[in-house]
């Protein structure tokens, strides 16, 4: 059982040994995240007092505007996972392709490829609301030596050794996993660590609360619509409560921490969904499973889909195993 008020980094050594195939490079990955998180919560503490909040003036390849902190989120992890030359290559939400990466020496001698939404949830940094940064981290599968190809990125959530996020919010946490359940660290900003406040974190199996953008209901398939009213019901332990933040990395949080499901269906308007599969379904996926709980696309398993282009899209439904269950029965009804 891991300890309270142990610090990131002993964690890590403590834990070496469940990272497989590893002789320290996912060590130092995770250790570069830290400290990248660490720079962008200054920077998002500081939006209102400089002018770092708003849009940039350009969009992604999303077809999203891109808001300043957006910009520096990306900029920072990139540079600070590239400067500690430790991975092969980056794609991130933010980019039009991946990057790859070469050693100071000129050679690709390192074995994992890391996936980002530097800053999910941005544009609700203008409002003061919580945001976060959601990452993902694959061993390649191209020969070491060799540069990174898009085959070392298209692989199945399940080939994820580790995936995480950070929430950026009235405290900042580090929530983690490398395949052997789910551990948060809380930064202590007068020190500037990262402590286990939150250890081996679970899922109830079922709770209370559905969160869901309960505005494009109209467009949602009936399925959906049928188990949102499912919720809204009268009966037995129902209605639910609804809560819906606008961040994926805040809504999942706090429903493996009180129990609930999150859903970002596809709906008229977004045929294949909305949020990307490889930056930020997968990884949650990945933690909600370590956490004890389900992730589908409202039929099949999402750390089973095989991603076929980069920014893919995908609907999700993950959070409580016996609320994501319910919902998948009326999926099921209609096989939309």
């Amino acid at each position: 059982m891991p300890k309270r008020n142990q610090t990131l980094g002993e964690f890590i050594i403590e834990n070496q040994a469940d990272f497989a195939y590893s002789s320290g490079e996912l060590s130092r990955l995770i250790n570069s995240i830290r400290l990248a998180a660490k720079v962008v919560n200054h920077e998002v503490n500081k939006a209102g007092l400089v002018d770092i909040i708003g849009a940039y003036g350009e969009t992604n390849v999303q077809g999203e505007d891109q808001q300043k902190l957006d910009v520096m989120a990306n900029e920072t992890f990139i540079q600070t996972l590239t400067n500690r030359e430790i991975v092969c290559g980056i794609a991130s939400e933010e980019n039009d392709d991946f990057i790859t990466i070469p050693g100071s020496d000129g050679k690709h001698q390192n074995k994992y490829v890391v996936l980002i939404d530097p800053l999910d949830g941005s544009s609700n940094i203008d409002v003061n609301v919580s945001v976060g940064t959601i990452f993902s981290i694959y061993r390649r599968v191209t020969p070491i030596g060799t540069p990174a190809t898009i085959e070392d990125f298209l692989q199945a959530g399940n080939n994820q050794v580790a995936a995480g996020y950070i929430i950026y919010g009235t405290s900042t946490m580090l929530v983690y996993t490398t395949g052997r359940g789910v551990n948060g660290f809380t930064l202590n900003p007068a020190l500037g660590s990262w402590y286990l406040s939150h250890p081996d974190m679970k899922f109830p199996d079922t709770g209370k609360i559905y969160s869901i953008n309960e505005g494009n209901y109209v467009h949602f398939p009936q399925g959906v619509k049928d188990y949102i009213k499912y919720c809204q019901e009268e009966k037995d332990d129902r209605p639910y409560t609804s809560r819906y933040i606008g961040s994926m990395v805040s809504d999942v949080h706090r429903n493996m921490i009180k129990g609930g499901i999150f859903i970002y269906p596809k709906s008229s308007t977004a045929t294949n969904g909305k949020l990307r599969l490889l930056y930020e379904c997968n990884p949650m996926a990945y933690l909600v499973e370590q956490a004890g709980g389900k992730a589908t696309d409202g039929f099949r398993r999402i750390l089973e889909i095989k991603p076929t282009e980069l920014h893919q899209r995908t609907p999700i439904f993950c959070g409580s195993t016996k609320m994501v269950e319910k919902a998948e029965e009326f999926m099921a009804k209609y096989d939309e």
